[in-house]
């Protein structure tokens, strides 16, 4: 089984990450594609993030209906902060038989040389790379990548969670549940 591996810190998940990993599961030759909630980026603050427990919860809730969607904890158990070298290393020696792709944007590709042991990491996996605006992949690094044009919403989680704090309404921003949950839990409220 080829699955992809969707990191993020999805703080909190929104219809841009379903968008994104509904598009690879079905539109590529990915038969799965795994949302890996991130308890903390190396290249991220954690004073902003949620609990990841609760960041888990969010994003089981937003694609429990979806067969091709599974959310992963599986970098809650690793050391931190994460490296996805680290978990990929890990995910393929605990799942001999899968073969794991990742899933990032241009933005977060342009950027790989700054990740840990990334030559590593690009000589072993391959990388399917969906374009964001103004962050054309102009080099692959020698590396086995697939660009791919996925529906893009100009849609963020910082922005989300600014507009939460400021008491403005982020509904169909995010999965329906997701916004009943976040709203009945007073996430992100200050």
């Amino acid at each position: 089984m080829k699955i992809g591996l969707y990191f993020g810190s999805f703080n909190p998940i929104h219809t841009g990450h379903l968008i994104i990993a509904n598009f690879m599961a079905y539109h590529t030759d990915l038969d799965k594609v795994w949302l890996v909630v991130s308890p903390h980026n190396p290249l991220k603050a954690s004073s902003s993030l949620l609990n990841e427990h609760h960041r888990l919860h969010l994003a089981e809730m937003a694609v429990q209906d979806e067969p091709r969607l599974r959310v992963s904890n599986i970098e809650f158990s690793l050391p931190r902060p994460s490296f996805t070298i680290d978990t990929l290393t890990y995910m393929t020696e605990k799942f001999p038989t899968q073969e794991f792709v990742v899933i990032m944007g241009s933005d977060s590709f342009q950027n790989i040389p700054r990740w840990k042991n990334y030559r590593q990491l690009l000589d072993n996996y391959e990388i399917y790379v969906y374009n964001r605006p103004e962050h054309p992949v102009t080099d692959t690094f020698g590396a086995k990548v697939a660009v791919v044009d996925a529906p893009m919403l100009d849609i963020s989680s910082s922005n989300i969670r600014k507009w939460i704090q400021e008491g403005k309404s982020v509904r169909y921003m995010v999965p329906d549940a997701v916004w009943k949950y976040i709203g009945e839990n007073n996430y992100y409220k200050g």
